[in-house]
C-alpha cells in the first residue's frame, strides 16, 4: 500500500493553522490581553434576514411529504441557477442558467476543478497567491509557476509572452493583496490564454465589493473570456455564508479543450463526486440574490467597505504603502521600518494585540508584507487602527 507522495512537497505548517498557535501561546501567557482579530477573512455580521427565512421554510419543507426533497440535483435546483443568471444580467453581463453549478463554495470548486484536466498541465499562479491553488496542484503533482506581483506593477502580474502555461488561476479583487484587474488587464490575459489554448480559473468571490464602475465584476464582461474561462464565485463573504457554504461557478458552454468539453467534463465530476447543496440552503441563496436580497446583503458589504476604509485612512495617515482598501475586503500593506512580515505580526501582537496575516504565507511576493481584514466588528476595528496608529506614531 503506497500513499500519495506528493503530499511530502506540501508546506507543513497551514498559515492559519501558525497564526492561531501564536495567538493561543500569546493569551495563555497573556490572559489579561484584549486581542483583537483581524486576520483571518471570517465575517462577523449574520445572515441577511431574507436567508434566515427563505432558509427556515426550506427547513419547514423538508418536514412535509408533499414538500420534502431527498438528494439535490448535482449541478444545483434550477431556479437557483437561473437566480445566479439574473443576478449577473444586474450588472450586464450575460450568462446562461444552463451554464452555472451551485456548489458548496469558491474554495472547494478551485481546489477541485483541475480534476478534469492532466497531471502534465502547467499551472501558473500569481504570488502572492491563495494557498488552496497552489496546495490542490501540488496534491497532484503538477509543475506549477508564478508570475510576480510586487510593489512595480501595483501587485497585479501581466502576462508574459515567453512564458507556457495551461491552466491559470487569477483572482481579482485578489486574495490577499485587495488588487482588482481593469479591463484593459484582464483583457491581456483573456487574449493570452486563448492564443495559448490555456484556461483561467477566475476566482470573483470578492466581486461585490467593486464599486468602481470602470473595473470588471466577471471575467464574462470581457470579449474572448467565454473560449478560455472558468468563473468562482461565492456566497461567503457577500451575504454571510461562510459557514452556511454556498457559491456557484459558471462554465461556458463553447469552452472547449483537447477536443472535450469542459462543461460535460465537470458535470460528470461533479455527479461522481459531489452530491449538491441541501434544499433550505439553495432556498437561501435564491433568496439573497433576489432583489430584496440584494438590499439587505448590501448594508452589510457596506458596513465591511467602511471597515476597510478605515483601515485605509489609518495608513494614509501613517504614510504606510498598501494595496486594497477600495474595492475590497483587504488591505496588504508594507511592513514599516523594514520588518519582516512575521517579525511584524509579532511586534503587532505583543505591542497592540492586534492579530494580522504574515505575508509570507502567501508566496515568497508576501514577504515583507502583511494582510488586514475589514470583516471585523466596528468596534474592534476603530480600536484596532488606533492601537496600530498609537504604536507606529512612536
Amino acid at each position: 500500500m503506497k500513499i500519495n507522495r506528493n503530499y511530502d512537497n506540501l508546506v507543513q505548517n497551514y498559515l492559519f493553522a501558525e497564526i492561531a498557535k501564536r495567538v493561543r501561546e500569546y493569551q495563555a501567557a497573556n490572559p489579561d490581553k484584549d486581542v483583537i482579530k483581524l486576520g483571518i477573512g471570517d465575517v462577523t455580521l449574520p445572515l441577511p434576514q431574507i436567508a434566515v427565512e427563505a432558509m427556515k421554510k426550506g427547513a419547514d419543507d423538508l418536514s412535509k411529504k408533499e414538500s420534502f426533497k431527498g438528494y439535490p440535483d448535482y449541478e444545483g435546483y434550477d431556479f437557483v441557477r437561473q437566480a445566479v443568471a439574473d443576478y449577473y444580467k444586474s450588472f450586464g453581463v450575460t450568462v446562461g442558467a444552463d451554464e452555472v453549478f451551485i456548489s458548496d463554495g469558491a474554495k472547494s470548486d478551485t481546489g477541485n476543478f483541475c480534476d478534469i484536466f492532466s497531471e502534465d498541465n502547467v499551472v501558473l499562479v500569481t504570488d502572492p497567491v491563495y494557498p488552496v491553488y497552489v496546495d490542490s496542484n501540488t496534491m497532484a503533482g503538477r509543475e506549477i509557476i508564478y508570475a510576480d506581483c510586487n510593489k512595480e506593477n501595483g501587485f497585479a502580474a501581466m502576462p508574459d509572452e515567453s512564458v507556457k502555461a495551461d491552466i491559470i488561476y487569477l483572482c481579482s479583487p485578489n486574495n490577499p493583496t485587495g488588487a482588482a484587474l481593469t479591463y484593459e488587464q484582464l483583457k491581456a490575459w483573456v487574449d493570452w490564454a486563448n492564443k495559448n489554448d490555456a484556461v483561467i480559473l477566475y476566482d470573483s468571490a470578492y466581486e461585490a465589493f467593486i464599486t468602481d464602475e470602470t473595473l470588471p465584476r466577471s471575467i464574462f464582461a470581457v470579449e474572448g473570456a467565454r473560449t478560455c474561462a472558468v468563473e468562482f464565485c461565492s456566497l461567503s463573504k457577500t451575504a454571510g455564508f461562510t459557514g452556511t457554504r454556498c457559491g456557484y461557478t459558471v462554465i461556458p458552454k463553447e469552452l472547449e479543450r483537447d477536443g472535450h468539453n469542459i462543461l460535460k467534463f465537470w458535470y460528470r465530476r461533479q455527479a461522481t463526486k459531489f452530491n449538491g447543496v441541501s434544499w433550505p440552503v439553495q432556498c437561501a441563496a435564491a433568496a439573497v440574490l433576489s432583489e430584496e436580497g440584494q438590499c439587505q446583503i448590501k448594508e452589510n458589504i457596506s458596513y465591511y467597505q467602511e471597515n476597510a476604509r478605515i483601515i485605509a485612512e489609518a495608513m494614509d495617515e501613517l504614510g504606510i504603502y498598501y494595496t486594497g482598501g477600495k474595492n475590497s475586503p483587504y488591505i496588504w500593506l508594507e511592513c514599516p521600518c523594514g520588518m519582516g512580515s512575521w517579525e511584524f505580526f509579532d511586534y503587532l501582537l505583543e505591542n497592540a494585540n492586534v492579530v494580522g496575516t504574515p505575508g509570507e504565507g502567501f508566496g515568497k511576493n508576501g514577504a515583507g508584507y502583511f494582510r488586514l481584514t475589514s470583516f471585523g466588528d466596528r468596534a474592534n476595528t476603530l480600536e484596532a487602527v488606533r492601537r496600530i496608529k498609537e504604536l507606529l506614531s512612536k
